[in-house]
C-alpha cells in the first residue's frame, strides 16, 4: 500500500460554488468596506478633535483677561496624542483591510467572487490613504508649531 504525499497547504474547508455562496462572499466583502469606513470616521474624528483642542486653547491663552494656564503645554500634548491615535487607527485599519481583501481574493475563493481575477479596489482605499497623509501632516504641523 502506497500512501499519497500530504498536501502542504490543505484547504481549511471545502468551497462550493453556488449562488448562496457567491452572495455570502459579496456580503462579507461589503462588510469589510463598512468596517474600514467606520475606522475612517473614528480616525477623522480623533484627528479633527485633537487639532481643535490645540487651536482652541492656543487662541484662548491669547485672549485678554484670561488667567494663565497652570500647564500651558497640556492641550498641545493631548491634541498630539489624539492626532497620533487617529493616524494609528488609519494605519491599522488599512493593514487589516488589505489583509482581509487578500484573503477574500485568495485562490480558494476566486470562484465565489464571480468576477475576473483582479482584486477590485474601491475609492475608499484612496480616500483612506489621503486622510492618512493629512493626519501625518497635521501631526507634524502641531508638533513643530507650524499652525
Amino acid at each position: 500500500m502506497v500512501s499519497q504525499p500530504a498536501d502542504e497547504n490543505p484547504p481549511r474547508f471545502e468551497v462550493h460554488v453556488t449562488s448562496d455562496s457567491h452572495f455570502s462572499w459579496l456580503r462579507t466583502r461589503l462588510s469589510v468596506e463598512r468596517t474600514l469606513m467606520s475606522w475612517v470616521r473614528t480616525a477623522v474624528s480623533l484627528i479633527g478633535f485633537g487639532f481643535t483642542i490645540v487651536q482652541f486653547f492656543e487662541r484662548f491663552q491669547d485672549m485678554q483677561g484670561v488667567a494663565p494656564a497652570l500647564r500651558p503645554q497640556s492641550p498641545r500634548v493631548l491634541g498630539l496624542a489624539l492626532i497620533f491615535a487617529g493616524v494609528g487607527a488609519l494605519a491599522v485599519s488599512l493593514w487589516q483591510y488589505r489583509s482581509l481583501l487578500r484573503y477574500l481574493w485568495s485562490k480558494q475563493f476566486a470562484a465565489l467572487a464571480g468576477v475576473d481575477k483582479d482584486q477590485h479596489k474601491t475609492p475608499l482605499f484612496a480616500v483612506t490613504i489621503v486622510l492618512l497623509l493629512i493626519g501625518i501632516l497635521t501631526f507634524i504641523a502641531v508638533l513643530f508649531r507650524l499652525v
